[in-house]
């Protein structure tokens, strides 16, 4: 059984998204990252910033997006989602999972907070040339490795469609807009999200956004 730490309309709805894609049982272990006290202490034995997600996959705690989608996927290899091991495909999949986590997502979150930056001076380099990365994979090809849907799609397309609808901070792009429509009417997809707007809505956070 899988025990996944997560908390509605947050880092943790991309493995939310994977899990359904996977169509393994999992359990959820909700995490309130919004409350005014803060996480509580003891959820740092899970992870160590009390952040999300994580998962407990029978005792095994694996905690950071890329390694939790490296990790389910590889394991539930019979879903195909992950290129396996001598795929030459498989380089461009394990690139773009930790772009998504070192580049994408600092480089969202400081545009999103107005944080103006010199790219050579950071690791992840500048939202101009993350945005010009992304438009480039995407034109031409239908997904971000190639023409085969993967897990890295669950994290980069959910970092796009974040960007898109929630943050407002990537400029309208016909490339970005496909790319979304064809993640969108994926079943689990589908499922997810509905499922996290159910999970945001008794949270009460439906309007906040």
């Amino acid at each position: 059984m899988i025990t996944f730490y997560h908390a509605p309309w947050s880092r943790a709805s991309s493995v939310h998204w994977l899990l359904e894609e996977l169509d393994v049982p999992f359990e959820f272990s909700p995490v309130d990252i919004r409350a005014s006290e803060g996480v509580p202490e003891a959820y740092r034995s899970i992870q160590p910033n009390k952040k999300v997600p994580a998962i407990d996959h029978d005792g095994t705690v694996v905690t950071e997006r890329a390694a939790i989608t490296l990790y389910l996927a590889d394991t539930f290899a019979e879903a195909g989602l992950a290129p396996a091991q001598g795929d030459r495909v498989r380089a461009r999949y394990l690139t773009w999972l930790v772009y998504c986590d070192s580049v994408l997502d600092p480089v969202v979150a400081a545009k999103a907070h107005g944080v103006e930056f010199m790219g050579p001076r950071y690791s992840y380099g500048s939202f101009s040339e993350m945005v010009a990365n992304l438009e480039k994979a995407l034109s031409s090809q239908p997904y971000i490795v190639g023409d085969r849907f993967t897990a890295a799609d669950t994290q980069i397309g959910s970092g796009i469609h974040y960007a898109t609808n929630v943050l407002r901070v990537l400029p309208e792009n016909p490339v970005f807009a496909a790319y979304l429509d064809r993640l969108a009417a994926r079943p689990a997809f589908q499922r997810y999200s509905h499922r996290e707007y159910e999970m945001a809505q008794a949270a009460g956070m439906v309007g906040s956004h």
